[in-house]
């Protein structure tokens, strides 16, 4: 049963691949056909349909976010997230998939992220535009996970 779901989506980041992907057709349109730009341009839309929403679910086991159609995913299960908060994260950590000083961050927009700390001593951090939404939520699972 699912106790929590929520889609974030990256709307710069709509903007500015699709606005880049608009300006490569159109100086094609213009300039001819042309090998590099119509694979830059494919790069671009396997981009956008990729990394232009992030959607967190929350069930009785287990915690999954997943970029736009589900081919990059993450898996947690509760039993192994031993804390979390809410935090903001530096504008310089950007978006996507990123190796940041204190762990990973899986990100399309915005600064606030929920950061989970492991079992093992490893940290995440989930960004989303409903930051304490997925924190009373999680809070709510382990606590009825532990009872």
């Amino acid at each position: 049963m699912e106790r929590y779901r929520h889609t974030q989506i990256g709307h710069l980041l709509l903007v500015a691949l699709g606005g880049g992907l608009a300006l490569i057709l159109c100086l094609m349109l213009i300039t001819g056909f042309n090998w590099i730009a119509v694979i830059v341009s494919i790069i671009l839309a396997g981009c956008l349909w990729t990394f232009a929403t992030l959607t967190v679910t929350l069930d009785s086991n287990k915690l999954e976010v997943r970029f736009g159609p589900g081919f990059i995913r993450l898996s947690f299960l509760l039993s192994d997230i031993v804390a979390h908060r809410v935090v903001v994260n530096p504008w310089y950590y950007g978006w996507g998939i990123r190796l940041i000083p204190d762990g990973w961050l899986y990100n399309v927009s915005g600064l606030w992220a929920v950061e989970l700390r492991m079992a093992n001593g490893k940290r995440f951090r989930i960004g989303t535009d409903d930051a304490e939404g997925l924190a009373l939520a999680l809070d709510e699972a382990r606590r009825s996970g532990s009872a």
